[in-house]
């Protein structure tokens, strides 16, 4: 039934776990409304010949309905909209939230191109290599307009935003290689900014991971061999230092847990901070991202507003790799002042 329905609605094969999500509903609102269509168009039939003029001059019976056939064409409609309602904001929940277990990689859109970077070291442009049976999230960025991300056979899409980080994520069902598309006007290449998903198996995509690392390990020996070569960074974490070292982000946020003029990079991600307006914000990847590019936007209470921007000065790599380096910067309750749990050792 469903791949008759498919066929009709023309809809894309399904990949994902959400996608099965996304086409149940499909099916049921498209369903009811076109049985409700059917029905409406039948009736008018019906009584257009039921109730058609027969003599000269006659005129339409005045009818007025009782108040059970008023709570009955009222309330039936109310229920369907309701339902679908509670379903999509199920879906919502469901596709808002992602699992603790994710595998990362962020997601930078580029006129006309997707860049793709992976947490262990390995990059792609254009191709995007994930595994099957494990959810995916993505933090996605833009490096100069807007864009949009979008996978048809995860039934996923999310727009890039130039200097913040948007999330989606999805968990392939089966491996396969499948389209990646940009729905947002972004030029006159718009229609050209393709990518793809290849989706491998749990031991193929292992596989990968170490080909890649073999690869970047050789590039880097041909790298020291000579002097004048800058060795590539072996992890987005260590890229992440030494650009917050050349961006002076030490000199107001510690590693130690010491408060500063900022506040610590040590425990910071994923915790719940106090906002001088008495709110309270969870410390995550977009959160990070904004309070760099726009400082002001949320202050942490007992810190003044002397932050400088970023915004222009950092690439969406850049952005990413310093967030992944305060992202490795973890501790089991670390606040600022109190030095809980073990010590940082900086990459070295």
């Amino acid at each position: 039934m469903s791949n008759f329905a498919d066929k009709i609605l023309f809809l894309p094969e399904r990949a994902s776990t959400f996608a099965e999500k996304v086409d149940q509903l499909h099916y049921f609102v498209v369903g009811v409304t076109m049985v409700s269509s059917i029905a409406v168009g039948l009736a008018a039939i019906f009584m257009f010949f039921r109730y058609r003029r027969r003599v000269p001059n006659q005129h339409t019976e005045y009818v007025v309905p009782n108040l059970p056939t008023e709570f009955l064409f009222v309330s039936v409609p109310l229920v369907f909209f309701l339902l679908w309602f509670a379903i999509g904001f199920r879906d919502f929940v469901f596709y808002t939230t992602p699992p603790k277990d994710t595998y990362d990689v962020y997601v930078m859109g580029k006129q006309w191109m997707w860049k793709f970077a992976y947490p262990e070291g390995p990059n792609g442009v254009n191709v995007l290599h994930v595994p099957a049976g494990r959810p995916v999230r993505l933090l996605i960025t833009s490096r100069d307009v807007l864009h949009s991300f979008y996978v048809p056979a995860f039934r996923i899409k999310m727009d890039a935003l130039p200097g913040r980080y948007t999330q989606a994520w999805f968990e392939a069902t089966k491996p396969g290689t499948y389209q990646v598309l940009c729905t947002e006007y972004c030029g006159l290449s718009h229609s050209k900014m393709l990518a793809e998903v290849v989706v491998l198996s749990p031991e193929d995509f292992e596989e990968w991971l170490k080909e890649q690392k073999r690869g970047r390990l050789a590039g880097r020996q041909d790298a020291l061999a000579d002097t004048s070569l800058v060795p590539p960074v072996a992890r987005m974490a260590e890229q992440g230092q030494r650009l917050a070292g050349t961006q002076g982000c030490f000199k107001c946020h510690t590693m130690t847990g010491e408060p500063h003029i900022g506040p610590t990079f040590l425990g910071m991600y994923n915790r719940e901070e106090k906002l001088e307006d008495g709110k309270t914000i969870r410390v995550d990847e977009a959160y990070i991202t904004q309070s760099m590019m726009d400082p002001g936007a949320h202050i942490v209470s007992g810190y003044k507003n002397v932050m400088p921007t970023f915004q222009g000065k950092l690439q969406g790599a850049e952005t990413a790799a310093i967030v992944e380096f305060i992202k490795s910067l973890r501790t089991p309750n670390v606040r600022e002042g109190a030095s809980q749990g073990p010590a940082y050792e900086p990459i070295q």
